[in-house]
């Protein structure tokens, strides 16, 4: 075998152009290690597997929260369907209030005005309180302005001409109120 081709076998490699340079070491590629590839490996597919889990709770999350959003509107558009009940038994309560007729039946429709509130109210129904507080455009709805009477009721409600609602705190139905000009 030829000088240059002995050095090429044990890694040194010769300028065969110019036998004067010295030879230059090839470096060996390092072996290697099974058990780090492997382990390489399991530490990628626990990331993967960890950003997985983080994805699949996310997603639950979420569709709790959507359920939850979603049984909630259902209650408020049921509650709201029972409002014109309401506002007929609050008509019927005053006008009984006004007659003198049979006191069982003002009784009587106090009683089931009074039921039925208190069941709303367990669900969350409250009633916005206007008469006498500024007018706020959060919860009222203006129908008309009327004279008032006296200076501090500028700006305020004098007279609420339907009952407003807020549900969990959300306006479920504005106040339709007089205000004071």
């Amino acid at each position: 075998m030829s000088k240059a081709k002995e050095e090429k076998k044990g890694k040194n490699v010769v300028n065969e152009g110019n036998p004067e340079q010295e030879p230059v070491k090839v470096k060996e590629e390092p072996k290697v290690d099974p058990t780090k590839e492997l382990r390489e490996k399991i530490d990628s597919l626990k990331g993967d597997y960890l950003r997985l889990m983080a994805e699949f709770d996310t997603f639950r999350r979420r569709s709790a929260e959507d359920r939850l959003a979603l049984v909630s509107s259902a209650s408020a558009e049921t509650i709201k369907g029972l409002l014109p009940v309401l506002d007929d038994c609050e008509i019927a309560l005053t006008q009984l209030r006004n007659s003198t007729d049979s006191d069982a039946a003002k009784e009587g429709t106090e009683l089931i005005y009074n039921k039925l509130m208190s069941y709303l109210k367990t669900k969350g129904l409250e009633v916005i309180d206007a008469k006498g507080k500024p007018f706020d455009t959060e919860f009222h709805e203006a129908v008309t302005m009327f004279p008032a009477p006296s200076e501090d009721l500028k700006g305020k409600v004098i007279d609420v001409a339907q009952t407003g609602y807020t549900l969990g705190g959300k306006v479920l139905r504005y106040a339709k109120v007089i205000v004071g000009a």
